[in-house]
């Protein structure tokens, strides 16, 4: 518990000296300290693709150094909340890059392919469209088999937001009227962070959180905030450590409270 307490106290610190005075240093710092996000959003999408783990995850570096440059400590938000969303937003925009999202068995691909020439075929001779049947036939495979050839080929195909998936008397419901709005979840998430933050905060004693709030959100050096509540620079100093590692315990326990 000390050492991630540690570990996130320093985070912290990188993120803040990094948005006051970005530096490469202090950027490969802050990749290596949060270096587990990208793991973990890699590894959960590499079930979802055919594309190597390793080939998501060094993709997935790259929308965090994007999240580090666009991050902003003094807004109130925890980095993973703020990270988490740009790592999987480049690893998936790597796998569209890539190709279709729903990877097809190339026995299907070949059998649908064979089939649709078939039917050109079929056509001139019979001068009409042929039955699924007569194409099984030729095909020489069972009409089940073709049947799953031709929807899952069909299930390929991108599929428009205006589609309607919902009719009534009056009105209609569009697939995309249908699919969450991700920047919405993002701030949402954002704002929820905030909120647990400013929770803890008003848990600490009172010179502890000011000492936090005037170092963090308002950007004052340590000598400038203890003019202000009235101690040394020494003991502001002292007073973010605790502040910082009792925030820490506090956003801890109510992860785990509501896990």
């Amino acid at each position: 518990m000390a050492t991630q307490s540690t570990l996130r106290s320093r985070g912290i610190e990188l993120l803040l000296a990094y948005y006051q005075e970005p530096s490469l240093a202090l950027r490969n710092q802050l990749v290596s300290l949060n270096a587990g996000l990208v793991r973990k959003v890699a590894y959960r999408l590499s079930y979802q693709c055919t594309e190597p783990y390793e080939d998501l995850e060094q993709i997935g570096y790259i929308g965090l150094i994007r999240a580090i440059e666009r991050f902003n400590p003094t807004q109130g938000c925890a980095f993973s909340s703020f990270a988490v969303p740009y790592i999987r937003g480049e690893i998936l925009h790597f796998l569209r890059d890539r190709g279709s999202a729903v990877k097809v068995p190339r026995r299907w691909q070949e059998l649908h392919k064979d089939g649709q020439r078939l039917r050109e075929e079929l056509l001139k001779q019979l001068g009409t469209a042929p039955s699924d049947q007569q194409i099984a036939d030729a095909l020489q495979v069972s009409l089940q088999d073709w049947l799953e050839a031709k929807q899952v080929s069909q299930n390929r195909l991108p599929l428009s937001l205006d589609s309607t998936v919902c009719q009534q008397t009056d009105s209609c419901t569009t697939l995309g009227e249908t699919l969450p709005d991700p920047t919405y979840q993002v701030l949402q998430r954002l704002e929820e962070d905030r909120q647990q933050i400013q929770g803890a905060l008003s848990q600490l004693e009172a010179k502890t959180r000011a000492a936090i709030e005037f170092v963090f959100i308002q950007g004052l050096s340590r000598k400038e905030v203890a003019k202000r509540i009235g101690v040394s620079p020494m003991t502001v100093s002292r007073r973010i450590q605790r502040g910082l590692r009792q925030l820490t315990l506090a956003l801890q326990a109510k992860a785990s409270l509501s896990a």
